[in-house]
């Protein structure tokens, strides 16, 4: 079977503002205030919670790297009260999904979120049944951009990993498939989508209408 393996944040689902509200919870219990606004760091949201609390603590002159690991399990537990209040899909994702898998196709999720917090999303959105595979950032030893957990999660979809595609949103994405030796699809509609063609993936995506084409025709039709 050919597989279509998605990263979740910045791809599926747009995530920052719940995303922020935890680093923000963080940083007032620190005493700053809220720190983080949506409009200027939807962006860094996106590349997880280390990386919103290392870019707030630099943003106020008190970053540490002592302060980040105490407060990264803070920030996990408020994320985790509140992970679905803002989150919404992008236009058109699950509607792509469900083509996809009725297509033929085993269609999956490989992300850096951790596995527990990426089901629960999925669960409380609904959709958690859609996916045949969930890899996660500590489902394995490694993370990506190693590329064995989009092996990992197309072989859970049921799909041989040299026959899979990763639809993401960064260089992480990009790497990762490159170093497995599959095709990439990058999402132009995130936060960062006006660096994605700087990035050279064998495909851009500029809505979740255009997607099964081209799965189609980057790895083929579905068995």
């Amino acid at each position: 079977m050919r597989t279509v393996i998605f990263d979740l944040d910045g791809t599926l689902a747009d995530t920052s503002g719940d995303l922020l509200a935890a680093a923000n919870h963080c940083f007032r219990q620190m005493g700053h205030g809220d720190v983080l606004v949506h409009e200027h760091d939807a962006g860094v949201a996106l590349r997880g919670g280390r990386m919103m609390l290392t870019h707030g603590l630099k943003r106020v002159g008190a970053f540490a790297e002592d302060t980040v690991s105490d407060f990264y399990p803070v920030l996990l537990e408020a994320y985790a009260e509140a992970i679905d209040t803002h989150t919404r899909f992008y236009p058109g994702a699950m509607d792509a999904v469900e083509r996809l898998a009725q297509a033929g196709y085993g269609v999956g999720i490989c992300t850096n979120k951790p596995e527990a917090l990426a089901e629960l999303l999925l669960t409380r959105l609904g959709v958690r049944d859609k996916f045949a595979s969930l890899v996660g950032a500590d489902t394995l030893p490694v993370r990506k951009p190693d590329p064995e957990p989009l092996r990992e999660a197309a072989r859970r979809a049921g799909g041989h990993p040299e026959h899979c595609i990763l639809v993401g949103d960064s260089d992480t994405d990009r790497n990762t498939a490159r170093a497995a030796g599959v095709p990439s699809v990058l999402v132009t509609f995130g936060p960062s989508g006006d660096d994605m063609a700087a990035l050279e993936p064998e495909a851009l995506l500029h809505h979740f209408n255009d997607l099964p084409k081209l799965v189609s025709d980057l790895i083929g039709a579905a068995a």
